[in-house]
């Protein structure tokens, strides 16, 4: 059976901290009337969260903000996307945490107003963002189409995230952004590593300038160009992923060659990880289906 993922990566312009989410809802109408195929619209990251003030007053600004995942920002969140009965990511929010930590959340709303799953950035850009660190890797199931693994912007230069949620049976990676400092020439180069490393589909979404430097990416699990946004004007990237391609690829290899997920033949021993005190074990490397 052929799974096909329509979506939007919407590269916005970051809306005010405190902004009625009523100005997000009608963007996000927008969005599916240039594309009302769409059964997933992503967001950047923080898309909800610009702030204007100085560095020594933004953490402050950013802590206020936060709200539990129960709290009425991700209520009025969830019920947007079960009113236009899509799969809805936000971008990420400020999470107060459950003992007061400051989490930059992944979100994902599923089309019957559900939160379907959520994700806390585990490497915050240290120095300069004051997130706590959080401590799980996500995936989220959509339901009839595939599996998709949550993954917020720094994150990206990490190889281990990509790879674990690869493991864990993403077939779609889901990169949400704010970069709005030169590197981001170089993250273009990590989607694309990432996505062929782990043959999965990688999109990018970072916002739109002034603030951010755009460019936003969709690649495929060979690492070819799906979509992309040349510069940092607002855009809509529209696609529609065969995810059947991920099986393919890896079951004939990155220009019919290279699989890398059946590197190893039955018995072989376990290869050391000192780095992470850990190991790949060829009994445990296969990733799991997103079938099951």
């Amino acid at each position: 059976m052929r799974r096909t993922l329509p979506l939007i990566a919407a590269q916005a312009e970051p809306r005010l901290i405190g902004e009625p989410l009523t100005a997000f809802a009608a963007e996000v109408h927008d969005a599916l009337t240039a594309q009302p195929h769409s059964k997933l619209v992503v967001f950047p990251e923080l898309h909800l969260f610009c702030d204007t003030y100085p560095d020594q007053q933004r953490t402050e600004v950013l802590q206020a903000s936060a709200e539990p995942l129960e709290g009425p920002r991700v209520k009025e969140l969830r019920e947007l996307a079960a009113d236009l009965g899509i799969w809805l990511v936000p971008g990420s929010v400020c999470e107060r945490g459950p003992e007061g930590q400051l989490f930059n959340t992944q979100l994902v709303l599923s089309p019957d107003g559900g939160l379907a799953g959520y994700y806390r950035k585990i490497f915050p850009w240290r120095p300069f963002e004051p997130y706590d660190p959080g401590e799980r890797f996500t995936t989220v199931d959509l339901d009839g189409i595939g599996r998709v693994g949550l993954n917020i912007c720094y994150d990206a230069w990490f190889p281990e995230v990509t790879r674990q949620l690869a493991w864990m049976g993403a077939e779609v990676i889901l990169n949400v952004v704010k970069t709005t400092t030169p590197d981001r020439r170089q993250e273009l180069v990590l989607a694309k590593a990432n996505a062929i490393v782990n043959q999965v589909f990688m999109v990018s979404v970072n916002c739109a300038g002034p603030t951010g430097k755009g460019q936003s990416l969709i690649v495929d699990p060979e690492g070819n160009t799906v979509a992309e946004a040349d510069d940092a004007a607002p855009a809509l990237l529209a696609a529609e992923l065969d995810l059947s391609a991920v099986e393919h690829v890896r079951t004939h290899g990155t220009e019919n060659l290279n699989r890398p997920w059946s590197q190893f033949r039955p018995g072989e021993p376990a290869i050391e990880l000192p780095v992470y005190q850990g190991r790949i074990d060829p009994t445990t490397w296969t990733p799991r289906s997103a079938n099951h």
